[in-house]
């Protein structure tokens, strides 16, 4: 059974009246009620897990350390001015009906939390997912399958699309949804030295793009450019950010941390140029974990591609 734990009361942090922050605008929601979420450009989705996470664990505290940094984010872009209406739907709550824990599997998971998600995908609202590990995007991404062609935008350092074995795990979510009728997939800030050739293969065959972080360093203009144009025939896009997809010294706190990534900078603009597409239909922040993390650089930096995201949502420049 899947429930919710409804979310805290937002609070800004400044003293200043004038310093509208999202503290100040995010608005709790205590039921997924059709209605109250059409209310809203966008919806938050907190998923504290970390069950399937190759690397190292701690995920499960991203959800609350992404809203605790965010709330303290001013609401002003300069092109596009302040953000719209965003709501905040609580956590996820997985009640699973087993006394043992090794039978609470990732693959269980994923069918209880594609219960809420279908939820939320039904609304007008944007859903924005808080991870969490990134085995949640399966479900976060599937609903969309079933109302036309799906692409996927995957910002991160790994192709993930390992074969599934015994169970789900965080490298796998991307070969589940090829396997569910995925039509298009881009990976822009995949590393060389990441991702074996079996798994580089399986996506070129998929019809697939890969943009490198050398590519996104070049030019990261032309970069999203490049992956946008891989999704053009698809009707719906799903966007999707693991945060080691940022080089290890602007985002340590996350599962494997590695050198030779993007910069904030770089994924702040893809971002909003990805945002700005009317096509897209589900967005995630993923693999952010605070206790691995120094001086809230990787909370920090997922907090404000947030704020990026959903400040060009619906058409902004």
């Amino acid at each position: 059974m899947t429930g919710l734990n409804p979310p805290s009361e937002w609070r800004g942090t400044s003293s200043d009246p004038n310093d509208e922050q999202f503290g100040d605008v995010v608005e709790p929601i205590s039921e997924l009620d059709d209605d109250r979420l059409s209310e809203f450009d966008a919806v938050l989705l907190g998923e504290p897990f970390d069950h399937a996470v190759i690397g190292r664990k701690g995920a499960a505290d991203g959800p609350a350390a992404l809203r605790e940094s965010l709330a303290g984010v001013k609401t002003h872009h300069f092109d596009a001015g302040p953000v719209g209406n965003v709501g905040d739907a609580g956590d996820l709550m997985l009640m699973l009906d087993s006394d043992e824990p090794n039978e609470v599997t990732t693959r269980l998971l994923q069918q209880e939390a594609r219960i809420l998600t279908n939820r939320l995908h039904d609304a007008d609202a944007l859903p924005v997912f808080l991870g969490g590990d990134n085995s949640f995007t399966y479900p976060n991404a599937a609903p969309l399958l079933e109302d036309g062609s799906l692409g996927v935008v995957n910002f991160d350092a790994h192709l993930d699309v390992r074969e599934v074995r015994d169970d789900p795990t965080s490298g796998t979510p991307y070969r589940q949804l090829f396997d569910a009728g995925l039509d298009a997939y881009a990976c822009v800030g995949a590393r060389h030295f990441e991702t074996s050739s079996r798994y580089a293969d399986t996506v070129r065959e998929s019809g697939g793009e890969v943009v490198t972080a050398e590519e996104v360093g070049d030019d990261a203009v032309s970069a999203i450019d490049t992956a946008l144009e891989s999704l053009d025939d698809v009707d719906a896009i799903y966007v999707s950010v693991d945060l080691d997809v940022l080089d290890a010294a602007f985002a340590p706190g996350v599962s494997a941390p590695t050198p030779g990534g993007i910069s904030p900078r770089e994924l702040f603009r893809m971002l909003r140029l990805a945002a700005s597409d009317d096509r897209v239909a589900g967005f995630e922040v993923v693999e952010c974990a605070p206790s691995l993390d120094r001086d809230d650089r990787t909370v920090n930096a997922g907090a404000r591609a947030i704020a990026h995201f959903l400040s060009a949502v619906g058409g902004g420049q």
